[in-house]
């Protein structure tokens, strides 16, 4: 194999993927410089532009939306999903053949990721995908689109030079568990890529700013910052924190805890508008039906984006078609004015609150439709003021308060939203007598994940600084409690820490003290989970009463040869690998055999 040419940062965003990348160079030659490929991507029928964001959206157009060979790529036909701009503005028009927040369905724990389900509740004469398969078809958009570009067409055609002979890595959200991870790097695989690792979202947004900085940032952090990154998405919302120590006399960075997955973000806000000019409209008589409504949220997405730049006037004209025959007399027109749309947005997710606000945790309906685990209450405020209640400084004293932030994502464009965001912070850190919460300048919102991945890179190579992170959470196996069979009642479940947050890439660690009984010759499984914020649990401990804190994230499971019914006494390994999954083995305390425990993405009852 050939030594890599290139560090490549690939960010496969829920409404955006970006790919960045650096050239590996002597570090004779000064600091590598960090670049975003723009990715050729269908726009409309029969035109090809390259784009620095590729839409994660996938289309499959029916038989009379699009003429024959109008969406084939410079690479190849298309022959059934389309990736990109076009996939997202033709599918907001007939949405059943739209596949969208594929990156979120992969951490659904009710649904089986493997198997074909999206678009979800679309007919059965459309084309469908799994979630793994379905991120995966957007990452091979981004590996042809690399080898057509940087390979094929440059620099003389050099193979060498293609996207499997590189070094990939892949962010993901920081909430992400490790099924979901282990779905990340599967998906990658199936779309051709190799030497891949796995990054969370708001390090490497918090990487790309350390590269922008240069030297500068030690002027801009000092030891005992709290740093929160808030990224807000088109899907999600990301929060963690980063702590600034000093270490020999130098500055150190530490990733100390990371949010739950948020499914609430730039989509529930244009969908929200969406709903608000909806009821303006139904009051002058227009009433829409679901796909005006569809649309209408589309055009709203864009509407927002021009008020908050501050491109428009007070207001930006909206019109959707109607649903008669007429083009022109059936449009229908009404506009967004700048305060209406800051009343919806800002009073609707970014309300100011106490620092002590729970977050609504149901709607009061008694069924609810199935699908993707949208957040009940939309106000991000409410739950950022939930993540930071439940993480507490080393003496587990007090709770970590923020001292600077640092935002990202498309969302957190809009000045007046960062700007409530702080005001909030600042009424949190008043009420604590603490100093106020200072902004860090970002550069960019959209491409800044991509390109922290790449400077990741470098810095794992000694050309950069590197944030000691480890365990997103800490991980246990479920243990039926040893008591005397009650009828009608199950015997209480243990939770025994097998892994504990903040544990190192490349280590291993042997559960203490515990040996297990494992049956060969048939199924056995384990039930894994995990907690965000148990930062003191060590590998070994067993938990009771934890149902509050502690939640199931997959099960594991494995069939072992042998005699049917046979028993082995075995220890429990865990392994978090370099490439930031987790593994877990059995090890046989008679011969040392060990086998892996594969996780269990199947559906799982509710």
């Amino acid at each position: 194999m050939s030594h890599p040419t290139f560090i490549i940062g690939i960010d496969l965003g829920t409404t955006n993927s970006v790919i960045s990348y650096a050239r590996i160079a002597p570090p004779a030659d000064g600091p590598p410089s960090i670049e975003v490929m723009e990715i050729p991507q269908t726009v409309s029928p029969g035109v090809v532009e390259a784009r620095p964001t590729l839409p994660s959206f996938l289309f499959a157009p029916g038989p009379s939306d699009v003429s024959p060979g109008a969406i084939d790529l410079p690479w190849e036909p298309c022959e059934d999903f389309t990736v990109g701009v076009f996939a997202k503005d033709r599918g907001a028009e007939i949405p059943k053949r739209l596949i969208s927040s594929s990156k979120s369905w992969l951490c659904h724990p009710q649904v089986d990721r493997n198997q074909p389900i999206l678009p979800w509740k679309s007919p059965e004469e459309c084309p469908k995908l799994s979630p793994v398969a379905a991120s995966a078809r957007i990452l091979e958009h981004i590996r042809k689109a690399w080898n057509h570009v940087m390979s094929e067409t440059n620099e003389g055609g050099d193979g060498s030079l293609a996207i499997e002979h590189q070094d990939i890595y892949v962010t993901v959200p920081a909430s992400f568990d490790a099924a979901a991870r282990e779905l990340t790097l599967k998906a990658a695989e199936t779309a051709g890529f190799s030497n891949i690792t796995l990054l969370e979202e708001p390090t490497a947004a918090f990487y790309a700013w350390l590269h922008d900085s240069g030297d500068g940032w030690r002027h801009a952090v000092h030891e005992g910052d709290v740093v929160l990154v808030c990224d807000i998405g088109g899907g999600t919302s990301d929060f963690s924190l980063i702590r600034v120590e000093q270490s020999e006399g130098d500055l150190v960075l530490e990733r100390v805890a990371v949010g739950n997955h948020l499914l609430v973000g730039g989509d529930n806000m244009d969908l929200t508008l969406a709903y608000s000019l909806s009821h303006k409209l139904s009051q002058s008589g227009t009433r829409l039906d679901a796909r005006q409504l569809q649309v209408l949220s589309h055009t709203c997405r864009t509407a927002k984006e021009q008020l908050f730049s501050g491109e428009a006037a007070e207001s930006v004209p909206i019109a959707i078609l109607g649903s008669g025959s007429s083009l022109i007399g059936g449009t229908i027109r009404t506009d967004l004015s700048r305060n209406e749309l800051e009343g919806v947005i800002l009073e609707g997710f970014f309300p100011s609150c106490p620092k002590d606000t729970v977050p609504k945790s149901h709607s009061g309906t008694g069924l609810r439709e199935f699908g993707l685990s949208y957040e009940t209450d939309p106000a991000v405020t409410h739950h950022l003021a939930d993540f930071l209640r439940r993480f507490h400084d080393a003496e587990g004293t007090r709770p970590l308060e923020p001292t600077a932030v640092l935002f990202n994502g498309g969302v957190m464009k809009a000045e007046s939203l960062r700007t409530r965001v702080l005001d909030v912070l600042g009424e949190w850190s008043s009420a604590s007598g603490v100093t106020p919460v200072r902004e860090i300048d970002a550069t960019d919102y959209d491409l800044s994940v991509a390109r922290g991945a790449a400077y990741y890179g470098l810095a794992s190579r000694g050309r950069g600084i590197r944030i000691r992170s480890g365990l997103n959470r800490s991980y246990y196996l479920g243990i039926a409690a040893s008591m005397p069979a009650v009828p009608g009642i199950p015997a209480p479940m243990k939770a025994l820490c097998i892994a504990p947050f903040g544990m190192e890439e490349g280590t291993t660690i042997r559960v203490p003290d515990q040996e297990f009984m494992l049956v060969v010759g048939e199924p056995v499984s384990f039930d894994l989970l995990g907690a965000t914020a148990r930062h003191g649990d060590a590998a070994g401990e067993t938990i009771e009463g934890w149902e509050n804190e502690i939640s199931p994230v997959a099960s594991i499971e494995t069939t072992l040869a042998g005699e049917p019914g046979a028993v082995i006494p075995v220890s429990m390994e865990i392994r978090h690998t370099e490439v930031g999954t987790l593994e877990v083995w059995c090890v046989s305390l008679n011969d040392g055999l060990r086998w892996k425990l594969e996780f269990n993405v199947r559906e799982r009852d509710a």
